[in-house]
């Protein structure tokens, strides 16, 4: 191989290729920091000394 084969190949070899956007990894990222969000503004419209307690369904006697 010729010296000046040996230098284009190395050129070739240092040019960077841009990566192309993935549509779909974009829309994952939006909708994973919009879950978070949503989650956040939940914790702190309620805080941290609220208990959420589950109440029996009253059942009448008559039947």
């Amino acid at each position: 191989m010729t010296m000046q084969a040996q230098i284009k190949q190395a050129r070739q070899a240092l040019v960077e290729v841009e990566p192309r956007p993935n549509v779909m990894a974009t829309l994952g990222a939006a909708a994973l920091a919009a879950t978070a969000a949503v989650l956040l503004a939940g914790v702190m419209i309620l805080g941290p000394g609220v208990a959420i307690e589950d109440q029996p369904v009253p059942v009448s006697a008559s039947a």
